[in-house]
């Protein structure tokens, strides 16, 4: 038997190796396939959106744990589903699209796409965050309207905000997979709790007040409300009916971007669930509750429900209804005893016999 000594092997067109071997007779390789539970994005392939498919107001409206913001004029955000074309060959069949309805020239205005990113999940992933040597791979599928430069970048929540800003050059209407690869720094703080970690932004345009001539790309340094990224040589949000679309965001430990992690709808669905889930008996009578009679009393009613996972924190509660037998309908109901586990629902009936039945509410522990 005979052995084969190297330090590394490489592909005659590669400019790195793709096995680089360790004389403890262990070795790292750049593999691209699919690694499970290695993006930190969640809904990074567009899959889930419980709020809704379309939405005219800014914040998170439409796909989950996507916020999409913006201030004067007017944004439509949307899901919308792709049968052909660039990134469906790549295996993604929904992307996020912003389409300027209304335009502004304010410099206080803004357009923007952002996920932040639960600290836990960041601290538990393997990355050394203070280590220079130590890196995280950003990817993602784009394609803007109108050509030019445009900026993202991630900024860490705890302590003093760091940011790291870069940049990436789009031709009109073309999709495009940008790749940015980032160190860690000694200043960078991030808890290991529940609370915001790293954030991402994908920036269509910011207003001159967020931005500078002489801002630095590609380095961690303070984060400034006045100074995230350089400016736009282009204005989109003064550009009518210019559209930018967003799939395939993933955030992965290592300096290589692999291959997207695409997961089966129900595990991103059972990920978004931990930050908002909604319940709607209206449109479907499966998700009906009955609040039944509580201790001594002829008329309160209650009822304790689990939240389909657990949440990050007690959720917030909206669109809470209920229905009544006295023929009262979309009625409010009130939320006692609320956890990240479960929740009790209160109400009272008309009648001692009467009964109340819980038609809908969504929950909230967004970060």
């Amino acid at each position: 038997m005979s052995t084969l000594k190297v330090d590394g092997i490489r592909s005659n067109s590669a400019s790195s190796d793709a096995i680089t071997l360790a004389d403890n007779g262990t070795c790292t390789a750049n593999i691209t396939n699919n690694l499970s539970n290695r993006n930190l994005i969640i809904n990074g392939a567009m899959q889930v959106a419980q709020r809704g498919t379309s939405s005219t107001s800014s914040g998170m409206n439409s796909v989950d744990r996507w916020t999409c913001n913006w201030s004067g004029g007017g944004v439509t955000q949307a899901q919308v589903s792709e049968s052909s074309g660039t990134v469906f060959e790549n295996g993604f069949h929904n992307y996020l699209r912003l389409t300027n309805t209304s335009n502004t020239t304010t410099d206080t205005d803004y357009r923007f796409i952002g996920q932040t990113i639960e600290a836990q999940n960041v601290v538990n992933s393997g990355w050394n965050f203070k280590s220079t040597s130590s890196y995280i791979t950003f990817s993602f599928w784009v394609r803007s309207s109108l050509a030019g430069t445009y900026y993202s970048f991630l900024d860490s929540r705890d302590g003093t905000s760091r940011k790291y800003s870069f940049s990436y050059t789009l031709s009109a209407d073309t999709w495009t997979k940008v790749t940015k690869t980032i160190p860690g720094a000694s200043n960078i703080v991030l808890n290991n709790d529940n609370g915001e970690g790293i954030m991402i932004q994908i920036v269509p345009w910011y207003g001159t007040y967020y931005t500078t001539s002489g801002h630095s790309l590609n380095t961690w340094h303070t984060a400034s409300s006045t100074d995230r990224t350089p400016d736009y040589s282009q204005n989109w949000a003064n550009t009518s009916n210019a559209t930018f679309d967003l799939t395939g965001v993933q955030l992965e430990v290592g300096s290589v971007a692999t291959d997207f992690e695409h997961r089966s709808f129900g595990q991103e669905l059972a990920l978004c669930q931990r930050y908002f889930y909604k319940s709607d008996g209206e449109t479907d009578s499966g998700f009906r509750h009955w609040a039944h009679p509580y201790a001594d009393s002829s008329t309160a009613r209650r009822v304790t429900i689990m939240h389909p996972v657990e949440m990050r924190i007690a959720p917030t509660f909206t669109n809470l209804l209920c229905d009544l037998n006295s023929g009262d309908s979309n009625t409010s109901g009130q939320a006692l005893y609320n956890s990240n586990q479960r929740w009790t629902f209160a109400k009272d009936a008309e009648s001692s016999l009467g009964w109340v039945r819980i038609e809908r509410w969504w929950a909230s522990a967004e970060l």
